[in-house]
């Protein structure tokens, strides 16, 4: 998931990624006191970062840090996790790893994550959004720093807003119904809204206080039964038969953008780079599409998202751990932050660093959405719910005419038997 997530995001990037190195690195002695130099090897992954970015933190790291040198490695999405697991568990492991958020959980509970937890005072911890913070502390104690995140926002096409008599956009979840229910009409799907979109479903159902599994104790607790999570997909219910989404399938079956782009779509719900591929299917869209946060309960404050993103973590195996946090703690500063969320349109990972996405709407309506992120359960297990895709599933038998809270409780008990299979 993170990896898809990740590459829709990129689309906001100016360039493509660096070119790949290879995946060892000779390492330097260790630092005896006698000025002899260090090499840090550091993976980032393909298409995060522009050649810009990643020389210009490269260029500043070394000068600051006289006598370290940065061996940046690009790796693949493609077949990562065994990449890293493998890495984690050698004795020649990277010094500094970018990794998928939803990835932390399953890469500390290997044990050969280091333990971060005394460094974030001095990271400013308290200032990271939720949803990047959330997924890199399991059991209380931090492995994952934060780094960079994305979330999905509303695009919409400015023509027919204009043409319903919309001036401006929603701001609660009524005025959104309202909203869309106007624009519902001659010909025009008020939104286009498949429905297996989970990770909106998710939105919502944290929007009432509910949540999709809970932890109790040592035991994982699949919680789609619950009354707040019954309302949030009702309202997904009420939302999604506004438009013509399919109900059997998600964004990417047809994808979302090429169906936008036929013009008589009034909004949907991507991340802000989805803009990019609905203007390439119909150019005549370039400059009619605006963005909006996803609209909360009330006005004062945004619709819950999915953050996806990446954190930074330092293998156990990493010879040298106390120059490798100077890297994590400068790819993590304000320096690096505000360079990369200008030229990336990444959020950065502080709340009050999200200025500078200002001069994008786009990025700027991800920034508002961003302070109201989450994670999903932090368990090393959840990648195999999302496998056996337990929430599309439960999704479309709601959608279809299923009864909501017979199937919600049929598709809690799969996801707490997923969570609770030990490895």
């Amino acid at each position: 998931m993170t990896s898809r997530f990740l590459t829709a995001v990129a689309a906001l990037a100016l360039g493509a990624g660096l070119a790949a190195c290879g995946s060892t690195a000779e390492q330097s002695p260790a630092p005896s006191g006698g000025g002899e130099s260090v090499k840090l090897t550091v993976w980032f992954m393909r298409d995060s970062l522009t050649d810009g970015v990643v020389n210009r933190f490269k260029t500043d790291f070394e000068a600051t840090h006289p006598g370290t040198t940065l061996d940046i490695q690009i790796q693949e999405w493609d077949g990562i996790g065994q990449k890293v697991t493998s890495a984690l568990a050698s004795n020649d492991a990277p010094d500094v790893i970018e990794v998928g958020n939803t990835q932390v959980a399953e890469y500390a509970a290997s044990g050969g994550v280091r333990d971060l937890t005394d460094k974030v005072a001095e990271l400013g911890g308290t200032d990271w959004i939720p949803g990047l913070a959330e997924p890199g502390k399991i059991d209380g104690r931090q492995y994952g720093i934060p780094w960079y995140a994305a979330n999905r926002v509303v695009i919409y096409n400015k023509s027919l807003f204009e043409k319903a008599g919309v001036s401006a956009p929603p701001k609660t979840r009524d005025e959104w119904v309202e909203i869309t229910t106007k624009l519902n009409k001659d010909g025009t799907q008020g939104i286009y809204l498949p429905g297996q979109n989970w990770y909106t479903l998710a939105g919502f159902i944290w929007d009432e206080g509910g949540d999709l599994a809970v932890k109790e104790g040592e035991q994982w607790k699949g919680v789609l039964d619950t009354p707040q999570a019954l309302a949030g997909i009702g309202f997904y219910q009420k939302l999604q038969a506004l438009g013509e989404g399919p109900r059997d399938s998600d964004e990417a079956k047809p994808p979302q953008a090429d169906v936008f782009a036929k013009g008589d779509v009034a909004q949907l719900i991507s991340s802000p780079g989805g803009a990019t591929a609905i203007e390439k299917a119909n150019p005549e869209l370039a400059g009619k599409l605006g963005f909006f946060p996803i609209p909360g309960k009330t006005a004062d404050k945004p619709g819950a998202v999915f953050t996806g993103g990446s954190d930074l973590i330092v293998p156990e195996a990493s010879r040298f751990p106390d120059q490798a946090y100077e890297v994590v703690k400068a790819l993590a500063g304000e320096k690096f932050q505000l360079d990369m969320a200008k030229e990336m349109s990444y959020v950065p990972n502080k709340a009050s660093f999200a200025g500078a996405l200002s001069g994008s709407e786009g990025a700027a309506a991800m920034a508002i959405g961003a302070t109201n992120g989450h994670a999903t359960p932090n368990s090393p297990n959840w990648a195999a719910v999302e496998a056996k895709n337990v929430i599309k599933e439960y999704m479309t038998k709601v959608l279809t005419g299923g009864d909501p809270t017979k199937e919600a409780t049929a598709a809690s008990q799969v996801i707490t038997d997923i969570l609770n299979t030990k490895s």
